[in-house]
């Protein structure tokens, strides 16, 4: 019987990167996306609430563009087994017995955006990371 690998979250994944590499990596995605959004701001509130939802190991990030088609990132906890914290609402429609009404399991989990695109934002900075050499 062949065992099923899953993802495994630990809580320690990603690391420090060196600011030069990490100056030359931002500075390859403006030339290639001149006038685009290139960072986005999220405040301490809306990282603390997810990080503290019960079972939540780390914060996963999705591009994402709205109707508008303005670029933003969506941000959802992640679980030790791979899948995001998201409000799903998971019915045992198929359990339930013809007459009982399905009951749906949910919990309440908090998935952000309206962070502040730079540039467009007050605040955004002006340094080695976003504009190159000063």
């Amino acid at each position: 019987m062949e065992e099923k690998c899953k993802p495994v979250i630990t809580g320690r994944e990603g690391g420090p990167i060196e600011l030069e590499k990490a100056a030359s990596w931002t500075e390859n995605y403006r030339r290639k996306n001149p006038g685009e959004t290139i960072s986005h701001f999220f405040g301490k509130e809306i990282l603390e609430n997810i990080l503290k939802q019960e079972g939540c190991l780390g914060i996963r990030f999705y591009y994402a563009h709205d109707h508008e088609g303005r670029r933003h990132l969506v941000i959802a906890g992640a679980m030790s087994d791979g899948n995001d914290q998201i409000n799903e609402r998971h019915t045992e429609e198929h359990h339930a017995a013809p007459a009982a009404p399905a009951a749906p399991a949910h919990k309440l989990y908090e998935v952000g955006d309206q962070s502040m695109p730079c540039p467009g934002s007050p605040g955004c900075p002006k340094n080695l990371l976003s504009v190159g050499k000063l």
